[in-house]
């Protein structure tokens, strides 16, 4: 393959207006199982990893933990170019569901290799592993997420697919999330367990980015259109996308809150909960199974209530449900469950739409320009998204930094203090409830319906 050097993009060609096969409904969705491992365990364990294992101070383990993601915001739009400019008899996007996908795979089971003792040296080669993994994941998710505004122009086709892929990213969340503390402990816990986990992670990475590639050979692969002739002129354009720009902020503000829930989940089920052995399980069979048995009620919402309506309807209730959750450390376990499933399910309808949405937007922007650069568009998007989930967790890292918490290089959490403990809780509750609560408010001025898609102002 090789990227075209002038001002035309090999880009798919005018998606179909017909509904899309099952299949490649499902091999597109598969790419998920990817995405959705590397969203959930670095957020869920690395974390926890930094400060429990290899003994680096909360401030500090934040730190590396925000900064290799941070390195996302600029990668993410070069990454969108290039595969906007790229030529194949693949198509412009599925060779980078391949290689991406394989090197992403290789570089995760890196990240918990550990070649050095706990110490600074450790902290380093953790951080330097991150990036590049990073890096790798930048090449894979943006065209893969670039693949939906090309392959159908369809309204509601695009939900459909949305719903498929979410409801694989929930399987894939609670496959990877509720698992990982399984196959650290059931590999020994401490350095090894963690290895063990890097590999377990890296199959399942390698497995979606295999699915997406095969399952997606029978989409369209396109004509080259104009596109703008440099990154700089291109991210000017995404800026003048006003309905982009707004869910653009509303997404990255509710992934840090989302990313702050996946950061404090060994620490919640550790420090509130008193079950570090099952809790951290529970919690995410309950954060995400129900959350795969509403995606139909989703669907409903959607075409009743309208695409933004229905987000902020899911928004609220994970919201909710956060807020809810302050009242843990004196409910009994089974209610804590209950609104854990809450939050789930109000978490795959913010899912749902605000992917759906996303090209909706790269639509309008096509049609309105006659450019088709989709992604570019996720490259800012994923770009936006990736450093939300970073800073999650370095969030939540100063949360704990300044609660007090102290770290361990045992491999087992050491004992907190009272107010500790209270920091574990209000960065699981509070913030979170806050971050994705409020965000829906920048989305007033949303108006993409399907009437304005199909009749988009002139430039």
């Amino acid at each position: 393959m090789d990227a075209v050097p002038g001002t035309r993009a090999d880009s798919a060609a005018t998606p179909p207006r017909a509904g899309l096969p099952r299949r490649v409904h499902a091999g597109y969705a598969l790419g998920s199982l990817a995405t959705g491992a590397f969203g959930t365990v670095p957020g869920l364990v690395l974390l926890p990893y930094l400060t429990d294992t290899l003994g680096v101070a909360a401030g500090l383990a934040a730190l590396l933990v925000l900064l290799p993601k941070a390195w996302d915001v600029l990668v993410n739009p070069v990454a969108g170019r290039i595969s906007d400019r790229t030529r194949s008899r693949w198509g412009a996007r599925r060779p980078y569901l391949l290689g991406g996908g394989l090197g992403l795979a290789v570089l995760f089971a890196a990240i918990f290799a550990a070649p050095f003792p706990p110490g600074p040296a450790a902290a380093g080669y953790v951080a330097l592993a991150f990036l590049l993994t990073a890096t790798a994941f930048a090449f894979f998710q943006v065209p893969y997420v670039a693949m939906p505004a090309e392959l159908t122009d369809d309204y509601t086709e695009r939900t459909r697919l949305m719903t498929w892929r979410v409801a694989v990213l929930a399987l894939a969340i609670l496959v990877s999330g509720a698992l990982a503390p399984v196959v650290v402990s059931a590999g020994g816990d401490g350095i090894p367990g963690h290895r063990w986990l890097g590999l377990f992670v890296a199959v399942l990475i390698a497995v979606g980015a295999v699915g997406a590639f095969l399952g997606t050979r029978a989409a369209p692969t396109g004509v080259a259109m104009a596109s703008e002739p440099s990154l700089r002129a291109q991210l000017a354009v995404a800026a003048a996308n006003r309905p982009f720009r707004l869910l653009l902020v509303c997404f990255v503000v509710q992934a840090a809150g989302i990313a702050t829930v996946l950061a404090g989940v060994n620490y919640f089920a550790e420090h509130v909960l008193r079950d570090p052995e099952t809790g951290p399980t529970l919690l995410f069979g309950c954060f995400v199974g129900p959350a795969l048995l509403v995606m139909p009620l989703w669907s409903r919402a959607g075409a009743r209530l309208g695409k933004p309506r229905a987000f902020t309807v899911a928004s609220l209730l994970f919201a909710a449900g956060a807020l809810a959750l302050v009242a843990a450390p004196v409910l009994p376990a089974p209610a804590v469950y209950l609104v854990v499933a809450a939050i789930g399910c109000g978490y795959a309808g913010q899912q749902v739409f605000g992917l759906a949405m996303l090209p909706d937007c790269i639509a309008y922007d096509t049609a309105r320009t006659g450019r088709r650069q989709a992604g570019v568009f996720t490259g800012v998007w994923t770009a936006g998204e990736t450093f939300g989930l970073a800073l999650g967790p370095g969030i939540y890292g100063l949360v704990l930094q300044l609660s007090g918490y102290v770290s361990s290089s045992t491999g087992q959490a050491a004992a907190q203090s009272v107010s500790a403990r209270a920091g574990v809780l209000v960065g699981f509750t509070v913030l979170p409830a806050l971050l994705v609560g409020l965000a829906p408010l920048t989305m007033r001025h949303y108006n993409l319906t399907p009437d304005r898609l199909a009749a988009p102002p002139r430039r």
